[in-house]
């Protein structure tokens, strides 16, 4: 299959990715009986959801999916999300979002969950951008580039083939 734009992964790649990262869950979480996988709206959920499904399949852990619902354009707005904040009270997080860029998605992400006492928390990005204005980390990373402030990255799960390209 010929390669179009400047892309970054392919369908078979980002499949490949994912797989892994699921891995390195697990085995950062394998002596976990729970854990909850969430998602930043919009990529970050269906990557999440992509996550989860190979977590479930490699491993006996219960896996809870949750949507995070973060106002990008103004991310100090109230967040939201898809379960109580007792279903994650004293669990292990797995906060997932498609690209780590400037990281201010994923701060203010990471901020909504500390509001309650968790086990572990971990953060896991398809492609990490390698200049963020917040301090800021992912702990699973699908890749990692060092691109320009100017370059975009875009990011297709919603349908196939799935792919990572730079504009």
């Amino acid at each position: 299959m010929a390669l179009t734009k400047n892309t970054i992964l392919s369908h078979k790649e980002i499949e490949h990715k994912i797989r892994r990262i699921a891995y390195q869950i697990y085995e950062s979480n394998v002596n976990e009986s729970e854990i909850v996988i969430a998602g930043i709206e919009s990529n970050g959920y269906i990557l999440a959801k992509k996550i989860k499904s190979q977590l479930d399949k490699i491993s006996d852990i219960k896996s809870t999916l949750c949507k995070v619902i973060v106002d990008k354009e103004k991310p100090t707005n109230p967040i939201s999300t898809s379960i109580k904040s007792e279903d994650y009270t004293d669990k292990s997080i797995v906060l997932i979002d498609d690209v780590l860029n400037s990281g201010s998605t994923l701060i203010y992400g990471i901020k909504h969950f500390l509001d309650v006492p968790l086990k572990k928390f971990k953060t896991a990005v398809l492609v990490n951008r390698n200049h963020k204005k917040f301090p800021v980390k992912a702990d699973f990373k699908g890749i990692s580039l060092s691109t320009s402030l100017f370059e975009h990255v875009h990011v297709n799960l919603s349908k196939q083939p799935y792919e990572a390209y730079l504009d």
